[in-house]
């Protein structure tokens, strides 16, 4: 099984939205998906609940471990602020971690330490796990996103691609749905932006 963790210790950063995105992108590539949701608020939890059955699978971990199933795919949507043994017991399960960051010279100046500490984290387990950037709520070629870039340069962090600012994710998680779980005709424009992120989660 490959982990997946999505992880930012500010809150609204967008993690809970690219945690069921990215299951809901595996499930509709025919993996199979668990979710493990590490919010207080247990969005993630609840979006599952309200997923209409003829969608594709996506359940809880703790639903799967009582089935005894194994997926191919567990995506771990953590808790804002997660830090000390949390965090290590996270990094610990995880094989990739995305990071959400929103256009806010806030958001990133309070990814700082973080992203510093993954990196150094990445170096001593000898590059055990791959970290990757998501921008949200920004589209490329703008300022915030030049801001991200210009910010990420020194830490050699990829960034995944960037997620425009719309109410389709909004509209959909309404429903219980990803962007990939949407008509073509209404989602084309917002999937290709997932492309590359995509490919980085799949290549082996």
């Amino acid at each position: 099984m490959k982990a997946v963790l999505v992880a930012n210790p500010k809150g609204g950063s967008g993690k809970t939205t690219l945690s069921v995105n990215i299951a809901g992108l595996l499930a509709n590539q025919g993996e199979c998906v668990a979710l493990l949701d590490l919010d207080r608020q247990q969005s993630a939890s609840l979006w599952i609940e309200s997923r209409p059955v003829n969608l594709p699978n996506i359940s809880t971990l703790e639903s799967r471990k009582e089935e005894g199933h194994l997926d191919d795919w567990l995506i771990v949507d953590s808790a804002a602020g997660m830090h000390g043994k949390d965090m290590t017991d996270a990094l610990k399960l995880a094989d990739k971690i995305i990071v959400p960051i929103s256009p806010s010279i806030f958001d990133l100046h309070a990814s700082r330490d973080f992203l510093e500490a993954l990196s150094q984290e990445k170096k001593s387990r000898k590059g055990k796990y791959d970290i990757g950037i998501v921008g949200m709520r920004m589209a490329s070629n703008t300022r915030a996103s030049q801001a991200l870039e210009h910010f990420l340069a020194t830490l050699d962090l990829p960034i995944l691609g960037y997620i425009r600012e719309t109410q389709i994710y909004v509209n959909a998680a309404f429903e219980g749905k990803s962007l990939f779980d949407l008509p073509r005709y209404v989602a084309e424009k917002d999937v290709a932006q997932w492309e590359h992120l995509h490919g980085w989660l799949t290549k082996h």
